[in-house]
């Protein structure tokens, strides 16, 4: 058997080539015979016909039409998210341009944890992340794996700054890595403050703040800018004041709603996120890159020091006094891909005009499939959106009825609908992110809804 061709070196691009054709080919093929935003079957069926088309992974001899199998098998057996049926999370549609340089990313293959194997990607990821957070209001920004990453190093930096016996104050609109960080850090059990109107309340915050810690206990308070379940931002202004009144850090989990931050129109629903020592944004979200694309801001570089780890193969202080730049205190992560190309690649290529439309459209979506439910005789509005997710449910059914409705939906392929709870009552979650959805689409799956609610 020949030596298999590398991705890299003067061969690689003609070795790809061929390779390119056979996945893109395979895509498409997959696509056509799913037929829709998710495999029919559910998972017991989808799974056994997956296992079938693939057969034994290792066998004693390659298969030279491997890839073309496993391509259109996974396909096939995928929910695509650039369907405009499928909206159940924030799992966007990845923009071309962006999967196209995360190939050139995986097929140079820097590590970003020592100047040697990256001199480009590291001077890259420093131009980026303090472009971006300098557009945020900040001072720099680390690049994560997505939000749970970012939350827990935010809780990390406060809990250095701080000490462990660090309160962290959150509502139970909160994402869940909050909590289960402070739990990973050994910080004292969390305060949750009730959010029933989905937001965190100000004046529930500030009794907790005046109440709850001791003389002398530091506090990290949690705020979101863009809640997973109804896409809500709480009152940043007001919480940043109180802060700043009680002597707290601040932490805004922006992972979603940061991406209003390239929208004239709508960045100033993030007014206040500046007043936060540290910020999470997550641009797998609304920045549609192939995950992982999320990011970690913070106010004082400073904070960053308690980062810094010494590995001599990697950053010896030799290397580092004679100008190489020490790349490990940038990441709890060794080994780390260069994220960051498809991140500057789309940046450069749309602008923040273009991403700011991109933004807008799906917001606007969003309000016109509000409009649609309001106006539907047989579905209930949660309530207008404030970013791109949308909650509704069949007029006068039952929880049952409404995680029935998603179930049968999943299971026949037709949509992918996420589910939330508010108000004490189930509700459909449709989360808008796909900025090629046509008024059309819509109203078609609303139809599906309507026709697949059990009576």
């Amino acid at each position: 058997m020949s030596t298999p061709p590398l991705a890299s070196g003067p061969q690689g691009p003609d070795a790809l080539r061929p390779l390119l054709a056979t996945v893109l080919d395979a895509l498409a093929a997959g696509a056509r015979s799913r037929g829709g935003p998710l495999p029919a079957g559910g998972p017991d069926a989808v799974t056994a016909r997956f296992a079938h088309t693939v057969g034994d992974i290792l066998p004693a001899d390659g298969d030279p039409d491997a890839l073309r199998t496993l391509v259109h098998a996974l396909a096939e057996g995928s929910a695509d998210p650039a369907h405009p049926h499928c909206t159940a999370h924030l799992h966007g549609p990845p923009l071309a341009v962006a999967t196209a340089a995360d190939l050139a990313a995986s097929a140079l293959n820097p590590s970003l944890d020592s100047w040697d194997q990256a001199p480009a990607a590291s001077a890259l990821e420093t131009l980026v992340t303090r472009t971006l957070a300098a557009h945020a209001g900040f001072a720099d920004a680390l690049v994560t794996t997505g939000g749970t990453e970012a939350n827990q190093l935010a809780l990390l930096l406060a809990r250095e700054a701080h000490g462990p016996a660090l309160r962290l104050l959150c509502g139970a609109n909160a994402h869940h890595s909050l909590p289960r960080a402070a739990w990973l850090l050994g910080l004292p059990e969390p305060h949750i403050i009730p959010t029933p109107r989905g937001t965190l309340d100000p004046t529930a915050l500030a009794t907790a703040l005046t109440t709850l810690p001791g003389p002398h206990t530091p506090v990290v308070v949690a705020a979101t800018a863009g809640t997973t379940d109804a896409g809500l931002i709480d009152p940043l202004p007001a919480i940043g004041a109180l802060c700043r009144t009680h002597g707290a850090r601040l932490h805004i989990d922006a992972a979603y709603g940061g991406g209003l931050l390239f929208s004239d129109r709508r960045r100033p629903l993030l007014t206040g996120l500046d007043t936060a020592h540290t910020a999470t944004l997550d641009l797998h979200k609304l920045g549609w890159q192939p995950a992982a694309a999320g990011l970690l801001a913070v106010r004082d570089p400073n904070d960053l020091t308690a980062l810094h780890h010494r590995a001599d193969y990697l950053n010896a202080a030799d290397d580092t006094d004679a100008g190489l730049p020490d790349l490990l205190g940038r990441s709890l992560r060794t080994t780390r891909r260069p994220d960051v190309l498809k991140i500057a690649a789309t940046l450069k290529t749309l602008g923040r005009t273009g991403l700011g439309a991109l933004v807008d459209h799906v917001c606007d979506h969003a309000r016109h499939l509000a409009d649609l439910v309001t106006a539907h005789p047989r579905l209930e509005l949660h309530a207008p959106p404030t970013l791109s997710t949308v909650l509704f449910r069949p007029t006068d059914a039952t929880d049952t009825t409404v995680a029935e409705t998603r179930r049968r939906l999943l299971t026949d392929g037709h949509a992918v609908l996420g589910r939330a709870r508010l108000d004490d009552r189930l509700w459909l979650k449709a989360t808008l992110l796909n900025p090629h959805t046509r008024p059309a689409d819509l109203t078609a799956l609303l139809h599906l809804v309507e026709g697949n609610t059990p009576t």
